[in-house]
């Protein structure tokens, strides 16, 4: 890969990290809520999420899946469930002191699990990274090394843009958590909002076939 092409790739994949996701919103609330120091752990377990399907993708189940309708639309329907899930928990959560969310224990597993799962709970991604990733591929280059270079700079990013978002939203906190009920009312309405899209995907996708 020469430095043009990845250049393209970086800003490329900086576009599509600063695009409002289930793992964005999940920096933004828990650097709300938790600090930006705990919020590491949800990112951790986001950029594991994503490096696995990135391996996926790579190795072609994007294909399998896109000849496989049924198969989409049964993960599709698992990852609605789960950002619904986690929709209903937060818009019904009660909104919270600054001293409250300071002194808030939450283990480094638990955040981290949250974060992995909602990196896995949309399977379009497969596809989408399938088709994305495919265009900075050299097909007359070993394979392996543009692997390496394409996943560890999109990672890279993903991770810089969720801190970032992590970092603003504890800056901010106060203003976020004064009004702390409608904050997770909206964040919770978000999730709800891609479970939604989510559901409609997998019908019109049915219907498509």
């Amino acid at each position: 890969m020469t430095f043009e092409i990845w250049c393209v790739f970086a800003l490329s994949a900086l576009g599509l990290a600063c695009v409002p996701d289930p793992n964005s919103l999940l920096a933004l609330s828990h650097g709300a809520r938790f600090g930006w120091k705990k919020t590491i752990w949800t990112i951790c377990g986001g950029i594991s999420g994503f490096f696995i399907l990135i391996t996926i993708a790579m190795l072609g189940l994007g294909t399998l899946l896109e000849t496989n309708p049924e198969l989409m639309i049964g993960l599709q329907w698992l990852g609605a469930l789960y950002l619904a899930w986690l929709g209903f928990n937060l818009f019904f959560a009660s909104s919270s002191s600054i001293e409250q969310t300071t002194l808030v224990s939450t283990l480094p597993k638990d955040l981290f699990k949250q974060g992995y799962l909602a990196a896995l709970s949309n399977p379009k991604v497969l596809l989408f990274f399938t088709a994305f990733l495919a265009q900075f591929i050299n097909p007359d280059e070993a394979f392996i090394p543009q692997f390496l270079v394409i996943t560890v700079s999109f990672l890279c990013i993903e991770f810089a843009v969720e801190f970032s978002v992590a970092r603003l939203a504890y800056r901010v906190k106060t203003l976020l958590l004064d009004n702390g009920r409608i904050f997770n009312q909206c964040c919770g309405a978000l999730f709800l909002l891609l479970a939604v899209m989510a559901i409609v995907n997998s019908k019109a996708g049915l219907l498509g076939d």
